[in-house]
């Protein structure tokens, strides 16, 4: 994973400081243990395989080594909490976006947190927010995206997909990763 490349994406806040794992039990899980310091802002924490990656309703989320995105990213808003009632459905749209911005494909939103392409999931998206007396502490924003997945399980085959399996070809993780980040600093409120 090429580090530099994000970095150097057309961000202001998201993904100048990044915390990069070869395996982690779950991006989001670390997220919270360092969320506390707002030194962490914009930080990305990005690994190659989650032992533990979370997924909707309290199911697991695979990563195969090297082929996918799983990644949370640390921000600390400064708006009111009812602002942020459709955040997740916002955030699956600037995925969409950048999908098709990068590629010309339409991936389809499963609300509130999935997206779909050809009608399996591709791209899950959780979000958590901590507050305190009504103001708000830190929200975190993981993702995982399977990219280059050629292999997945019986229990999934049928339900989930890849950029690879649909289109047959590799693709570049970084890329993604920076346009996805780019979309996201279009959401004025959480700045």
């Amino acid at each position: 994973m090429d580090l530099e490349k994000i970095k150097n994406a057309k961000t202001k806040i998201i993904g100048k400081k990044i915390e990069y794992f070869e395996e982690i039990e779950s991006t989001h899980i670390y997220g919270r243990e360092i969320a506390e310091d707002e030194e962490n802002e914009g930080k990305i924490l990005l690994a190659e395989v989650q032992t533990g990656g979370i997924g909707t309703k309290g199911r697991s989320w695979y990563t195969g080594y090297g082929k996918n995105i799983a990644m949370t990213i640390i921000l600390y808003p400064n708006c009111k909490i009812d602002e942020l009632n459709n955040l997740t459905v916002e955030i699956a749209e600037k995925i969409k976006e950048a999908i098709y911005e990068l590629y010309g494909y339409k991936l389809e939103i499963k609300e509130p947190n999935d997206l779909m392409f050809n009608s399996k999931k591709i791209c899950g998206i959780l979000t958590e927010l901590h507050s305190q007396g009504g103001k708000i502490k830190y929200l975190l924003i993981s993702f995982g995206f399977n990219v280059n997945e050629d292999s997945f399980s019986e229990e999934t085959k049928e339900i989930a997909t890849s950029l690879k399996k649909e289109m047959g070809k590799d693709f570049v993780r970084e890329e993604i990763i920076c346009k996805i980040i780019e979309k996201l600093e279009e959401i004025n409120i959480l700045f």
